[in-house]
Parts: structure tokens; sequence; C-alpha cells
């Protein structure tokens, strides 16, 4: 039970009586009066509704225009006018005595200038005379109830505007006049309330043989109850003398206690309309007619029930009714005047709450209202202020905690930073993350306000959010906790967020917990860990050799994160480049050595900087060992690495590393694989290993001659006793006639050890094969002089004798010979069909063509290789016999002179110079065909 005597009162309505409009001439308007003897009122549709006791409905509209009709002959006793249709019920007498008559009209349409009475039929059931106590229809035009003064309550059902479509029976009877009606509408179920001077009950119209239920045992007066709207569920309002009770269907809500003797009760938009009787006056009778209380001071009190407190309070003399049309409640007073209560704007009843610094009220009133968020914020912020200002920080925390999401958050922030108020401050920002609405700034602030208080717990609460309900920026949040000292906190916020980079960052540099680390890499997907290996890998090889190193070999042959269950679903392995990772081992050469040994064990494709590093380990390993049985194995493995055929690309630099440790086995074999036959023979001659010097002549001298005259130069230099070695390379330059002997003589003549007994045996075989060499060329020559006699006499036969041709036979078929027949002057004969058939050319003799073809190849190939010194160069050079080559390029006419005249020359005319040119163009032309 609330007393509405703690409840505030305000002037949110305007009061104002009803004026007529003004004159034409602008004199003031005199208050509107309303017809005498008004007994009935009601409202909709757009106008005021009254019956009087004349018989007459009148009908008053915004305009003030006022209009009737005669409904009845006597008086007009009730009036319900609905609000979603133009239909107006009316119940009054046609007669005397007791016999009332219930007329249903029709606005819309007209019957001689009045509207059309649709239906009338008596309201009293049966023959038992009574009076009407209370009529209301329901708005679907299906029910209508009438209750009666003996207590009985008739209910039409069905279309209540026509006779043949509605039924009418007796729903209640009892001993208590019935002093209120009222339909509930619930979905489909449909509800009518009753009261009665001691009673309430609710009767289910829905439902066959209407079920009813007995709320409870007090009454009320007529006129004093009524229905709410849906802000207040559709409860039945029932107000006794001492309290006002609210019911459900099927029970009774809460109660107000509103005391004083209630006359009148309306629900107006959320506010209960009672019209009570002024305490200062004498009581009267509940039930009592309306004429005893002409004279009497009358309250009407306007009570906001969700928000308790009484919006409008004022007295008036003696009200008729109260009817709330045009969004505005009309009171009429027995004097006939109209009082207009307007209700103030939501924003003008929020400023008069704010001057009262009733803010809580506001906030109500708003929300009631249904204000918008950015109104609700606003009032949010001013309570906050007011609450500020009074020191009560705690309660404006929480109104601006209200503000989030419409109030820029730095407007608090500042307010409470400078009232060093961190732990209001801290509820803020913690509910701003909730809302997901803080920034980096917000988290770093909330962070360090967690840290200066302390508050493990706090802060364990804040990070440890699942992950749907994360409200902050965790890459902030992670940077503060790591800069306050809270580590725990801070890898267990990159864990869960997967910030990698931050989570090995505070393992490793903060925590120094290198093993975790490493685990957790181990976990990560190919890619970060891979690029994780490369920022951290050097940290980790320090600290963990050996795990690292097996991390490695793992993410650089078949990488699969740890914790990923196998099955046919599993991602297939990944591999990184192993050469990547070379760096890593910058200052750990064993455990280099194991992954890269490991490396080329597995994967034969390995990139080449593996090997080559191999390889720069294992010499540099054999280089510093010690123990001869370690370094002949090292010197092994160095050796069989080189054979591997993995530095065919990269010799070069294999053989730099090589000779920077002095490894003479892998040098030679690198000589020998690059075919550097003469360095492999410098590297002996610089060693003095003189047998060597000669193996590898002997090895290699068919493909690089001039290893021989390489090494005679070596041994000519050589001061001790190198005969046996001289002798041994004469003999292979004499068997390949590598080197003039002018040129051997020139060569030894620089070792002063070395006598002519050591060249004389090749000196004497030389100068035989020489002599032999000479006799077989003058026999040539002389056969070469005899030949060309030959042909010279065959020529000149040819030029000034007959030839007689005495073939016999044809020299392609071998047949005897018929004319027609062919003869050349070489003596071959041929029929001449034959002859038609083989040769290839009519001026060519078919059997010699192919001899002459080849001495003509020879001419036109020595032609075209006249003019190539270069060849000629190159050619003499690489000759073992220069002489030959030298004879060969002047029987092309290399050598030939060409003659320019630029004067004539004494003793000879110029016609005996121009015939002798002209010779030697016909010489020319002749050897050129």
């Amino acid at each position: 039970m609330a007393a509405y005597l703690q409840w505030r009162r305000f002037v949110f309505f305007d009061r104002e009586t009803v004026r007529e409009p003004a004159g034409p001439d602008g004199t003031g308007a005199k208050p509107f009066a309303l017809p005498p003897g008004i007994a009935v009122c009601d409202s909709g549709r757009g106008s005021l509704v009254f019956g009087d006791i004349l018989c007459q409905i009148w009908f008053l509209p915004r305009s003030l225009q006022l209009s009737s009709f005669q409904a009845y002959k006597l008086r007009v006793t009730h009036l319900y006018q609905l609000k979603q249709h133009s239909i107006l019920v009316s119940i009054g007498e046609d007669e005397e005595g007791i016999n009332p008559l219930v007329k249903v009209w029709n606005l819309e349409k007209r019957d001689g200038g009045n509207p059309l009475c649709t239906r009338i039929f008596p309201a009293i059931p049966g023959n038992k005379p009574t009076v009407v106590s209370c009529l209301t229809v329901h708005e679907n035009l299906n029910f209508m109830a009438i209750g009666f003064a003996d207590g009985s309550v008739v209910l039409t059902k069905g279309d209540i505007t026509r006779d043949r479509h509605s039924k009418t029976q007796i729903l209640h009877e009892g001993s208590y006049p019935v002093t209120g009606l009222a339909f509930r509408q619930s979905g489909k179920t449909t509800h009518l309330f009753v009261v009665t001077t001691e009673n309430i009950q609710s009767y289910m119209l829905s439902v066959k043989d209407y079920p009813h239920l007995e709320l409870d045992t007090h009454g009320c007066g007529l006129r004093c109850s009524s229905i709410s709207d849906p802000s207040q569920d559709l409860q039945f309002i029932v107000a006794g003398n001492e309290c006002v009770y609210l019911y459900q269907p099927d029970e009774r809500g809460p109660c107000f206690a509103f005391e004083g003797q209630k006359l009148i009760v309306h629900w107006y938009r959320g506010y209960l309309i009672i019209v009570s009787k002024d305490r200062k006056t004498s009581p009267k009778s509940e039930f009592s007619g309306n004429e005893a209380q002409n004279s009497d001071k009358q309250v009407l009190n306007i009570y906001d029930l969700c928000n308790k407190f009484i919006a409008y309070s004022s007295i008036f003399d003696d009200i008729v009714d109260v009817l709330a049309e045009w969004g505005s409640l009309y009171v009429l007073t027995r004097d006939g005047k109209i009082h207009v209560l307007q209700e103030k704007d939501t924003q003008t009843k929020l400023e008069m709450l704010f001057r009262k610094n009733l803010f809580e009220m506001a906030i109500n009133l708003a929300k009631s209202h249904h204000l918008d968020s950015d109104g609700l914020s606003e009032i949010f912020r001013q309570y906050g202020d007011h609450l500020y200002n009074k020191g009560n920080h705690d309660g404006a925390i929480q109104q601006y905690i209200r503000t989030i999401g419409k109030l820029e958050p730095s407007y608090v922030i500042r307010k409470f930073l400078d009232a060093q108020r961190i732990h209001n401050l801290t509820a803020y920002l913690q509910m701003l993350h909730l809302q997901s609405l803080a920034n980096a700034d917000h988290t770093t602030l909330l962070l360090n306000c967690y840290t200066k208080l302390k508050d493990s717990s706090k802060l364990e609460e804040f990070i440890k959010t699942s992950e749907s309900e994360v409200h902050f920026d965790v890459e902030t949040a992670i940077k503060v906790l790591r800069q306050a000292g809270y580590y725990s906190h801070a890898v267990y916020l990159a864990e869960k967020h997967e910030h990698h980079e931050w989570y090995l960052k505070i393992q490793l540099e903060d925590i120094k917990n290198y093993q975790e680390a490493l685990h957790y890499i181990g976990k990560l997907p190919f890619e970060q860990a891979e690029s994780n290996m490369k920022r951290y890998g050097k940290i980790l090889m320090h600290h963990v050799p050996n795990e690292t190193t097996e991390l490695l070999k793992i993410l650089c042959t078949d990488y699969r994160p740890l914790g990923v269950n196998e099955g046919p679903g599993m991602l297939e392995g990944k591999k990184a480049n192993s050469e990547e990772f070379i760096p890593v081992f910058a200052n750990n050469s064993r455990e280099l050595k194991a992954f890269l040994e490991h490396m080329t064990e597995v994967q034969a494709d390995s990139p080449q900087g593996v090997y080559d590093t191999l390889l720069e380990l294992r010499l540099q390993n054999w280089a510093h060992e010690q123990d001869e049985q370690i370094k002949e194995k090292l010197h092994n493995e160095a050796l069989t690495l080189l054979k591997s055929g993995r530095f065919k690309t990269v010799f070069d630099k294999a053989l730099v590393l090589c000779q920077m440790h002095n490894f003479k086995d892998g040098v030679l074999y690198l000589y020998e694989q690059g075919k550097l036959f003469q360095q492999i023979m410098h590297y002996h001659m610089q060693n003095e290993q003189y047998k060597k010097v000669i193996e590898v002549c002997e090895l290699y001298g068919d493909q690089e001659a001039c290893l021989w005259e390489q090494a005679l130069g070596y041994f000519a230099r050589k001061e001790e006793n190198c005969k046996e070695y001289i002798a041994a390379v004469l003999k292979h330059i004499e068997n390949k006639n590598l080197m003039p002997p002018l040129l051997v003589v020139q060569t030894l003549a620089h070792n002063s050890t070395a006598t002519l007994s050591v060249i004389k045996d090749y000196l004497v075989n030389k100068l035989q094969k020489q002599s032999r060499q000479i006799e077989q060329d003058e026999q040539r020559i002389q056969k070469y002089r005899e030949e060309t006699t030959r042909i010279r006499l065959e020529i000149e036969e040819l030029k000034a004798s007959p030839r007689i041709f005495q073939k016999t036979k044809c020299s392609i078929c071998t047949s005897a010979l018929e004319l027609p027949s062919v003869h050349f002057l070489c003596g071959h004969s041929f029929h001449q069909h034959c002859f038609e058939s083989y040769s290839e050319s009519d001026s060519e003799c078919p059997t010699c063509m192919p001899e002459n073809r080849k001495v003509m190849d020879m001419i036109r190939a020595q032609e075209q290789k006249r003019d190539l010194h270069d060849q000629f160069q190159h050619q003499l050079k690489c000759s073992n016999d220069g002489f030959s080559v030298v004879a060969d390029y002047f029987g092309r006419g290399v050598f030939n002179k060409l003659t320019l005249i630029t004067d004539l020359p004494s003793g000879k005319t110029a016609a005996t110079i121009e015939g002798g040119l002209q010779r030697e163009l016909l010489m020319h032309t002749k050897r050129s065909t």
C-alpha cells in the first residue's frame, strides 16, 4: 500500500476556462456556457457528448459549435460514445414510469438531419422494473453490458447495432446495486468486470457458460471505477473511500491509500484522475444523487501511479464530469463552464523537476514518456553533475555510467582524475569496457588504476574473460601490464589472444623462460613459427642449444604444430629453407654441424648454402684437430663431401675454402674436376714433387700438350741435377713432336747443370728424322714436277693437235657405241641417251665430274680462306709444324702482293703497261674460276 501523502505534488497541467471564439470586432470572448440541465456526459470521435434532463443529446466539436437532437421524449440518463466507431449508445425514457430504452445511434448516417437510430430495445430484462445504474460497450461492437440498481447485469452479445444479430441475457444477479462495468480484452480473451457497492466480480465472456470469479468483498460508488491502459496492464480500478484498488481478471493487484470520498474516477494517458469531496465538507452517501452535492467544493487530483507523484491538483465547484478529448482534459462544472487541463510538454516537466533537483523522478518520468536515449543521457549527466557537486562521488559515478555511449568519456574521466577518486574512475572504466566502447587510452588508464590500487583480483577478473566478452584492446593491455611488471598477466593475455610476438618478447626478455618460449613456438602455425625462430633463434640457441637445434630440424624437414592430432584431416607438413637459419648458429658450431649433417641426410636437395657451410665446418675442424686418428676421420668426411657432386655450381667457392685451410687432397680433386691441369702441375712444382709433375704430364698431357713444355721449363730452371726428369720429358716431346729442337735447346740453356749429353740423343734422333723427311719431300716434289710436265704437254697437245676419239664402248653402259654419241676431250665417250640420262651438266663429263668437283671445292675453299688472318695466327700458334701452316696459306694466296701504279716507269709505254695489266687480270680470273 502506498500512501499518497508522501507523494510530491506538481503542476504538470495548465488550467484554463474554455471561452467562446472572439467576435469580429476583437472584443474579449466570454466563458463558454453549456446548456442547462446536463445530466450525463461522454466524449469521443472528435466531440464532447452531453445528455440533459430535457431529452436532448448535445454535440460539442472543437469549434465549439453546439448541435443537438431529441433522442427521447422525457430524459436521457446514460451515454456511451465508442472511441473507434461513430456509434453512440444512449439510455433514456420516452414515457413515465421505469421503462428505460436503449438506443444505438450511427453518427455517420442521417435521418431527417438527425443521427440514424439503428436499434431500439428495452433495457430491463423481462417485466421487472428497475433503474439503470451503468452502461458499457465493447469496442468490437459485439458486447454491451447494462447494470441495474437491483444488482442485475444484462449482457447483449452479437452485433449491438442490429436486433437480429444479437442476443440479450441476464449475466449477473445480486442484492447490491451495480455501480460499475468494464470490458477487458487481452488477445482473444474477453473479461467483464462487475462492481457493486459491496463486491467485485470478473466474468470470462470468451468461454461458454461465462465462468466468474469474485475478486473482492467491497465495492465502490457510481462512477468510481475505470479500466487502465496497457501501461498498467489493463487493470480494473476501483476507488473506495480509503484506498484505490487495482484488479486483474483473476486476482487483486496493488492498492494506493488515497483517502477521501471518491466521486468520479477516470483513466487518461497513464494518469489516474480522481474527483473527491473536499475534506472540509461533510460526507455524503456514495450512491446518492448529484442533487445533494450542488454546492460542494470538490478536489480533482491527477495521479501518476508509475512514478508515484501527483501531476496536478485543483479545487472545482461541483464537477459534473471529466472528459478526455483532443489531447486534453475537460472538466464540466454545474455552473455550465468548461475548464480545460492541458498537459505540459515533457521538456517543461523535466525542467521543473531539475529545478527541484528531483533527478530520479525526472528519469522515471522520461522513461514513462518513452524519451529517447539522448534525452535520458542528458538527465543522467545533470544528475551526475548534481551529485558530484554535492560530494557524492559514488552516486555521481553511477549516473555517469548510465551515460556511456552518449556522453564523451573524457568529460567524466577529467572530473575523477582531478578528484583523485580512483575507485570511482575504475568503476566507470570497467563499464566502458563492458559495453565495448573503450579505446586504447581507456584500457591503459583502467589497467593503471588496477595496478595503483594493487587490486590483483579485479585485474585478473578483467583480463580473464571469455573470448566473446573481450571489451578492450588486447595489445594495449599487454603493453601496460608488461610496463607495470605484471608479466604473468601479460603472458596470459598474449597466449589467450594469440599475440605471439608479445608472448615471446615477455618470456624471453622479461621472464627469461627460454624453454617455455621454445615450446610455445613449436605450437605455432608454420609461417609464424618460422618468422619467430628467425627473430629469436640466436637467443634460444645461446640458452637452450640442443632443444633449439631439434626444433629447427623439424621446422626445416616436416613441421606440424605441436598438439595437432594425427589423422586423415591433418594438414600436410611444411618445411622451411634451412639455409636461412644458418646465422642462428653463429657461436654454436657443434650444433650447427649436427643440424647441417641432419639436413644433408634427410634432404639430399638441401640448399647449396647448407653444403657450403658444412664443408667449411669440416675443414675448420680438420685444420684445428690435433689427434691424428680424429684428423684422418675428419679428412675423409671433408673429402667425401667434396666428392658428393654438390659443388659443381660453386666450384670457385669450394676451391677457396680448401686453399684457405690448406686441404691438399681437396684442392687437387677440385683442380682435376675443373680440368685445371696446369694448376695441378704448378701445385706439385711449388711442393717440388718432381715425380708428381711427370705423372701429371703423363695423365693429362694428351689433353693439354703445353704441360710437357712447362715441365721442361720447370726442370730447366732447377739448379739441382734433374737429368733423369729432363730425359723423360724430352722423350715425350720427341715422340709427340711438341717443340722445335731450337726451342728445346734454348729452354735447357737456362740450367747450369744440364750438359749437351742430356739432349744429345734427342738432337741426333731429331736430325735423323728431319733428314728422312727431307728425302721424302724431295721424292714427292720430283713426282709432282713430272706429273705437272705431263699435264702441260697434254694441254699443249689438246690445243695444237686434233683429237681422235677411238672409243668403241659407252663409258656408262659399256655397250658398243652407236650414233648419236657424245665424246669428251678427257677420252670418255657415251651414247647420247646414256649421257642425257646420267649427266647433270651438258658441258661436263659424267665420269670425271666427281673428281673435278672435289678439286673445284678445294679451290673455292682456299679462296674463301685467303683473308682469314686471325685463323692463320691461331693455327700457327697451336700447330706442331708451323712451316706446314705457312705453306698452306701461301698456297691460298694469302701472301700475294698487291701493286699500286702511281707513275709510269721510264722506258715503258702506256700500251705496254695496259697489255700487262690485262694479262694479269686474265690470269687472276682463270685462277678464280
